[in-house]
C-alpha cells in the first residue's frame, strides 16, 4: 500500500536536490544507491524499510536523508511530473549526457522514442546518480549496472515461506497466494527478459543475494548495509 507519508520523504527527497547547483554536484560526496530485485512475497519492502534506517543511523552527511521508491511510488512521481523536471536538469549538463546513451544502449530505442519505459529508466538511472536511494524493482538492477556509486541486491526465500507471507499480507488462502505469486514471478521475469535481456535469476547481476527463509527481515537489513558499508566506506561514520 502507499502511504502519504512514504510518497512526502520522496517528494523531499526529490526537492533537496533539486536545489542543488551544477558547482555543488561537483564538489558533493556521491553516496551509494542500492538497487534491489526480489521474488513475490519475500518481505521486501520491511527488509529495505529497516534497511533506510539502519543505512540513515550511519551515514556521513545524515541532514541529507536516504530515501526509498518502490514500484508504487516511482509510478506516483513519474505522474506528478517533478521528477522528470529534475532529471531533464541533469540531462542538460555536459557531464551527465553520457546517461542518454546509457539509456538507448539499455533499451535499444532512439532518443526519440520516449516512452513510459524509457521515461522510467531515466528516472531510475538519476536517481542512483544522485545517491542515498534504494530502489526496488523496475529493472533497477540493470539499469543501474554501470554506475559506480551503485549496490545492487536480490532477495529470495522458499517457496512456503513466500506463500505464508503472502497469505497474511493479502489475507488470501494458499491456493490464492500460489497462484498470486506464480504470476508475479511470471511477470517480472519477462519484464526483465523482454526490455533487458537478462535472466533476473542470473546470480552473477547481484553483489549480493540475501534468502529471507534463512534470516529474520532485521538480520536481513543489517547484513545488507554491512555489505554496503564495506564496499563504500568513506560515505559512513
Amino acid at each position: 500500500m502507499l502511504t502519504l507519508g512514504a510518497y512526502e520523504k520522496c517528494k523531499r527527497y526529490i526537492e533537496q536536490h533539486s536545489k542543488e547547483t551544477v558547482e555543488s554536484r561537483k564538489y558533493r560526496m556521491i553516496f551509494p544507491c542500492v538497487a534491489v530485485s526480489r521474488e513475490p512475497g519475500v518481505g521486501a519492502n520491511t527488509v529495505c524499510e529497516k534497511l533506510i534506517d539502519i543505512l540513515q543511523s550511519k551515514t556521513k552527511e545524515p541532514e541529507e536523508n536516504w530515501a526509498y521508491f518502490n514500484r508504487m511510488l516511482l509510478e506516483r512521481v513519474l505522474e506528478d511530473g517533478k521528477l522528470p523536471k529534475v532529471v531533464s536538469e541533469y540531462l542538460s549538463e555536459d557531464k551527465y549526457r553520457h546517461f542518454n546513451d546509457a539509456v538507448s544502449e539499455l533499451l535499444g530505442l532512439r532518443p526519440s522514442e520516449w516512452t513510459i519505459l524509457q521515461k522510467t529508466t531515466e528516472t531510475v538511472l538519476q536517481l542512483g546518480r544522485m545517491g542515498k536511494v534504494i530502489i526496488v524493482g523496475r529493472g533497477s538492477v540493470m539499469i543501474t549496472s554501470k554506475l559506480p556509486n551503485a549496490f545492487q541486491v536480490r532477495l529470495v526465500a522458499p517457496l512456503e515461506n513466500r506463500v505464508i507471507h503472502t497469505m497474511k499480507k493479502r489475507s488470501v488462502n494458499r491456493i490464492a497466494a500460489m497462484k498470486l505469486l506464480e504470476k508475479e514471478s511470471l511477470a517480472r521475469k519477462k519484464y526483465i527478459k523482454s526490455n533487458f535481456h537478462r535472466d533476473i535469476n542470473d546470480p552473477t547481476l547481484y553483489n549480493l543475494i540475501v534468502n529471507t527463509g534463512k534470516f529474520t527481515y532485521d538480520e536481513a537489513a543489517e547484513i545488507i548495509a554491512i555489505a554496503i558499508m564495506k564496499k563504500f566506506p568513506k560515505c559512513f561514520l
